[in-house]
């Protein structure tokens, strides 16, 4: 991924989507972090933009092997941060929940969290090509992903006041198969199960990129769908009961 991204030309849609959306929400919430961390913008522009108003950013990029943050571990005690962004990795830890109580724990009193990736519902053309590719033995191409219900649970479990959840589609229109799988491996998409399906054989592949060109419409693209799952809310210290 890398190396990809080094390209000018690189695909970076999704993750230039997120950062959009986080700035309105940080605009329109007229929240002023003076300390902030952010995790997985491997474009640096989150943290530029927080910067050039005066916060102290620390940047963690697991994806790119850039000071290596685990997020299932709990973070120092003495960090705490008033501003923590996740973009594009929550969907691929082991342990969604507890990973969601370090960030907690994380954010100081009045702190807010928004974490934002691929949830479910993503990729529905590239579920049923696959599907239609693997014929009566369909192998894991994708791995499992997080629907607005689920992440609404998981906010109140682990500790988060006023969650706010929500789903929007991003549409992306393809002129191949080969240009879509690149697009994801440029981008960090692809599947990261630890034990993922068997490659296509060339019999599978020819039926993928048929059921690719089956879908496509009068220009010869077919249009991916990634539904972009946003989970935010905020560190409030309890009140004690009123007797």
């Amino acid at each position: 991924m890398a190396m990809r991204q080094e390209a000018d030309d690189a695909p970076r849609y999704i993750i230039d989507d997120m950062v959009d959306d986080v700035l309105d929400r940080l605009s329109f919430l007229r929240h002023d972090p003076k300390r902030a961390l952010v995790i997985g913008e491997w474009t640096g522009r989150l943290a530029s933009a927080l910067a050039s108003v005066g916060c102290s950013v620390q940047s963690r990029d697991p994806a790119l092997g850039t000071t290596p943050i685990d997020e299932e571990a709990p973070f120092p005690i003495a960090e705490r941060f008033d501003f923590i962004a996740s973009l594009g990795t929550l969907d691929t830890v082991n342990d969604l929940p507890g990973a969601l109580v370090h960030l907690r724990r994380a954010l100081a009193d009045g702190g807010l969290m928004i974490a934002a990736f691929a949830g479910a519902g993503s990729l529905p053309a590239l579920r049923s090509i696959m599907l239609e590719a693997d014929a009566d033995r369909p192998s894991p191409r994708i791995h499992p992903q997080v629907d607005v219900r689920a992440g609404g649970q998981l906010l109140q479990r682990c500790g988060f006041a006023d969650p706010v959840i929500d789903s929007r589609g991003v549409e992306v229109r393809f002129r191949s198969l080969d240009q879509l799988v690149d697009d994801l491996r440029a981008q960090g998409l692809g599947n990261c199960l630890a034990t993922p399906g068997l490659p296509l054989g060339k019999a599978a592949l020819a039926r993928a990129k048929a059921a690719f060109a089956a879908r496509a419409d009068a220009d010869g693209k077919v249009t991916e769908r990634f539904e972009i799952l946003t989970l935010s809310g905020w560190a409030k210290a309890l009140r004690p009961p009123k007797f």
